[in-house]
């Protein structure tokens, strides 16, 4: 095979990858019994709650567990607003971008999402920063199509491990780019993340025990730092 020869493949592998895109990207569901049995509760509770909701949270464990070490500040803080929390444990982005086309927004228009996802894709080397950065976009921009007059509180992606880590760094890489899709007007930057860490750089435990998931005292943060925020997509005073 000549040099033009071995070009011309190369190129074409290129442009086919381009357009075959990632995994990030690419809205799936997961196989798994639990997974599809929340994922048709979401469904059930959308249509049960409707357009009363005026607050949504879209992730993953971090998410979910506002159900468990948060269940008491959520009840506090968000259930006045018939809030719905539509978070699963380990999901990915692209398993997110399935879930908004299959039911879970379906008939909703609330006031506010707050957005955390992408952790799970941070694992080894299943996602570069940039294809997580692009499934973080991917769900903005579905968001923005399917929920117009929504705003997206968009969080960065939390810190997590005790200590410095590559993985933090990684995390760190998506979080800038994730920066360069806020509008300040229909998607808003909410960033805490540093709040997590102490002086010395590592994550306490009595804030996140498994230096990932959240403790009461870690959902309180994450609660206080939504308030003045949300008050003013919410028009409160």
């Amino acid at each position: 095979m000549n040099h033009s020869s071995v070009f011309a493949l190369l190129l074409a592998s290129s442009i086919y990858a381009h357009a075959a895109g990632h995994s990030a990207i690419d809205p799936a569901p997961r196989p798994d019994t639990g997974w599809k049995q929340r994922q048709a509760s979401f469904n059930e509770r959308v249509k049960e709650v409707g357009k009363k909701s005026q607050l949504i949270f879209i992730g993953d464990s971090i998410t979910h567990s506002w159900e468990n070490d948060g269940k008491e500040i959520w009840a506090e803080r968000f259930a006045k607003y018939d809030a719905i929390n539509l978070g699963i444990g380990g999901d990915r982005t692209q398993h997110v971008l399935w879930r908004l086309d299959n039911g879970n927004l379906e008939g909703l228009s609330p006031k506010a999402a707050v957005v955390m996802i992408g952790t799970n894709n941070s694992n080894g080397e299943d996602n570069t920063p940039e294809q997580i950065a692009d499934g973080v976009r991917a769900i903005v921009e579905k968001l923005r199509t399917k929920l117009p007059s929504t705003k997206i509180l968009l969080l960065p992606i939390f810190p997590r491990g005790e200590n410095p880590n590559p993985q933090r760094g990684k995390i760190l890489q998506v979080n800038q780019i994730l920066q360069k899709i806020v509008d300040d007007k229909n998607v808003l930057w909410v960033d805490f993340g540093h709040k997590f860490i102490n002086e010395e750089g590592r994550i306490p435990r009595d804030i996140m025990p498994d230096f990932l998931h959240l403790s009461p005292k870690g959902y309180q943060i994450w609660a206080d730092s939504l308030q003045e925020p949300l008050a003013k997509v919410l028009g409160e005073k």
